[in-house]
């Protein structure tokens, strides 16, 4: 009975290994921005392998919004001050039109010009400059001396 046992263990210990091993290799991986397009204050940034979790998403956002706007000029706030960047994953690639609801790209010709709706996070200012984050299931809000906190739903 007792070898029995172990070997269900073993078999065990290397199964949350294997997980383990796969989640760190998946949550370490770069991300990568595969295309940006702007309309105006608006701007819908294409990429693969983006952080799972709120604190991820949002600490990649504090570390590269500099290289976002350096290399892309995104956040690009028009007249009235705001400002709208959304992360799409762009896991299959573009797509036609076709009969699904899409977000599609008045910047790139038809037929590949739209994208599967997988809206991963959006960014935002507020009225007051605050900067607000938009996640799966809630939201965030960072004030002028950086401090973020979760916002209560209504």
């Amino acid at each position: 009975m007792r070898v029995k046992n172990k070997k269900t263990i073993a078999l065990l210990t290397l199964a949350v290994c294997v997980l383990l091993g796969y989640w760190l290799w998946l949550s370490l991986r770069p991300v990568e921005i595969v295309a940006v397009h702007k309309d105006g204050e608006f701007s819908s940034v294409l990429v693969r392998n983006f952080p799972f979790t709120d604190r991820g998403k949002i600490s990649w956002w504090l570390k590269n919004k500099d290289m976002l706007k350096e290399k892309y000029n995104i956040p690009k706030p028009e007249k009235n001050v705001f400002f709208s960047i959304v992360f799409w994953d762009f896991a299959d690639g573009y797509k036609e039109r076709d009969k699904y609801d899409r977000r599609c790209f008045e910047d790139m010709q038809p037929p590949l010009n739209c994208i599967d709706k997988n809206r991963i996070f959006s960014i935002w200012n507020t009225p007051n400059n605050n900067i607000s984050f938009g996640v799966g299931d809630g939201e965030y809000t960072m004030n002028k001396n950086g401090v973020i906190v979760r916002n209560e739903s209504k």
